[in-house]
């Protein structure tokens, strides 16, 4: 990819408008039009979209938290000396949940007959 197709790309990242972008990319266009159908067509282009769709995956990914930055967040309340108890403790049960503690165990015997009546015309299947 070119330096122009990638600001391109992050251009249209950031708008989402492909005239638009293309006009920041390439400055020296100035026609409407012009910018319309080259932004499109560099929209068709497997680069500049594998690129796009690679960027938004790795933003989509910094704006969500995973599962080890909440588990490092509910540790830090939880061992904070300066919060409040209320909030140590339900950090220190989200921890334990997470982790498999508190889970319901239930033992079913059942030694009953289970009949299912099913109705209807399946000679044509």
């Amino acid at each position: 990819m070119t330096q122009n197709q990638l600001k391109f790309a992050d251009e249209y990242i950031k708008c989402g408008n492909a005239a638009q972008a293309y006009k920041l990319a390439y400055p020296n266009i100035i026609k409407q039009r012009t910018a319309e159908s080259a932004g499109s067509r560099l929209l068709s282009n497997a680069e500049v979209v594998a690129y796009i769709d690679k960027r938004n995956a790795e933003i989509a990914n910094e704006r969500i938290a995973g599962m080890q930055e909440v588990k490092e967040f509910w540790t830090a309340t939880m061992r904070d000396k300066g919060a409040e108890d209320k909030d140590r403790l339900k950090a220190s049960k989200f921890i334990a949940k997470s982790n498999g503690a508190f889970i319901n165990r239930v033992k079913l015997d059942n030694d009953s007959e289970l009949t299912i009546n099913i109705k209807g015309d399946f000679d044509d299947c």
